[in-house]
């Protein structure tokens, strides 16, 4: 059999009860309700509804996630997803218009080390916006 490469898909009109594992790269636009376990990259699309533990290496949220996620190295939340419950990451990135409802535990290296280490803050620059519109 040849080797895989790229990204393993869970396309829109998918719907899984139970665990999901996976090794490298796994995109998921469908309907999940139990545990994604892996020590790869998971990214959650636009039309996905995951109801879920999740513990990974990486995770990319588009879509709506509702239950607690670990992620050994980065966490990043696009600006029209949904998450409900409770993150710890190494590095999370929020874009304006995400919606987060729960506690975050940001650490750079999941293994707390030094009380002195502080959590990066990822911050894109978007154009310019006045604070205050001018009046007149």
């Amino acid at each position: 059999m040849a080797e895989h490469s790229g990204k393993d898909v869970l396309s829109s009109d998918v719907e899984i009860k139970g665990t999901i594992k996976f090794q490298k790269e796994l995109l998921i636009d469908g309907k999940v309700e139990g545990e994604i376990n892996s020590d790869g990259v998971l990214t959650v699309g636009e039309n996905a509804d995951i109801r879920a533990e999740v513990k990974t290496k990486s995770i990319t949220i588009y879509g709506k996630v509702q239950g607690n996620i670990t992620v050994s190295e980065r966490c990043e939340l696009k600006s029209k997803c949904t998450l409900q419950g409770d993150l710890k990451a190494a590095r999370l990135i929020i874009e304006e218009g995400a919606t987060f409802i729960g506690k975050s535990e940001v650490s750079s290296g999941m293994s707390v080390k030094s009380a002195s280490s502080r959590p990066e803050v990822v911050r894109r620059e978007e154009s310019a916006k006045p604070a205050f519109a001018a009046r007149g």
